[in-house]
């Protein structure tokens, strides 16, 4: 069998291929395609889909507050941005530069977090990567806690018991977060990686839909803010 991969070069150094502007050109752009071809994910091939969490916020939790002040605190945090001052880790910044598709919620703190580590590249914001709700629990006046371990009842008396106060149920955020999961498992079909910075707790939501669906956690940073979570499919 005749070796053609000098063809184009045995051609371009003859004299009058080089006097022949036409034949450059197709050569040109016969070489671009080949680079394209060769830099495209292969057919049948997916990318992967990583979760990260956003920055800290702004809001301060360094406070001992009520149920009832709590729920107050937790509607600013919902609006609110990240501190400034804080510097993306280097990995993460990594993980934006090979993303195909790079995705956030639309709260505020998640889409600072998306800006400060996209540069100038489009991100898509979608209301579907929100954080589930954090009702907390009606517990009395002299009750006090942190804003950190009122998290953690609230998500406990969410998860268990379904207090929600008429916002969002455990069962309608799990129906959510599948659809975020099979969202990302068709965009990331296409053959690059997808990125999403959203929250902690839908995230690991989103995961455990994941893994449903075939995907294993190849890269687990935990749940700390700008944390990473890659997910490969199997």
């Amino acid at each position: 069998m005749r070796d053609t991969s000098t063809d184009s070069l045995a051609v371009a150094s003859r004299p009058d291929a080089m006097l022949d502007p036409d034949r450059l050109n197709d050569l040109a752009a016969d070489s671009t395609r080949k680079d394209a071809e060769s830099a495209a994910p292969l057919p049948g091939t997916s990318g992967d889909i990583v979760l990260a969490r956003h920055g800290e916020p702004a809001l301060s939790r360094k406070c001992l507050i009520t149920a009832r002040q709590y729920r107050d605190w937790w509607g600013k945090y919902e609006l609110g941005g990240l501190l400034e001052g804080q510097t993306p880790p280097a990995e993460l910044l990594l993980t934006a530069e090979g993303a195909a598709l790079i995705l956030s919620s639309t709260r505020q703190r998640a889409i600072e977090t998306a800006a400060a580590i996209s540069g100038d590249r489009e991100v898509l914001s979608d209301a579907l990567f929100i954080e589930a709700p954090l009702p907390p629990p009606p517990f009395p006046e002299w009750f006090k806690l942190s804003p950190r371990w009122w998290g953690v009842v609230s998500r406990f008396w969410w998860h268990a018991f379904d207090h929600h106060q008429g916002q969002e149920t455990r069962r309608e955020a799990e129906a959510r977060a599948d659809r975020a999961a099979r969202l990302l498992i068709e965009k990331a079909a296409m053959g690059g990686d997808v990125l999403v910075l959203a929250h902690g707790y839908f995230n690991h939501m989103v995961g455990r839909c994941l893994k449903a669906h075939g995907w294993r956690l190849a890269h687990n940073q935990g749940f700390k803010y700008w944390s990473q979570r890659r997910f490969v499919k199997r």
